[in-house]
């Protein structure tokens, strides 16, 4: 099974990343918080197994996308 790839949605200042955790790029940087959110869930689809985690201004999480082979899927 290859490794799940998380991208976080996360706040910075007034604009909005999308980067892949563990990396030292952005993905990008935008506007607003829709925008970052629909590009963070377009690059995580292309992936095998892959997360979105999107963050509150204040950090704390607000959302979870998982696409592919959830590894921990709820029972019930």
């Amino acid at each position: 099974m290859s490794k799940r790839r998380t991208y976080e949605v996360n706040p910075k200042g007034k604009e909005w990343t999308v980067k892949e955790r563990g990396a030292q790029r952005a993905v990008g940087t935008f506007d607003n918080k829709a925008e970052a959110v629909e590009r963070a869930k377009e690059v995580a689809k292309n992936q095998a197994n892959s997360q979105v985690v999107v963050k509150k201004q204040d950090g704390t999480i607000q959302t979870e996308y998982t696409y592919g082979n959830d590894p921990y899927p709820p029972k019930g």
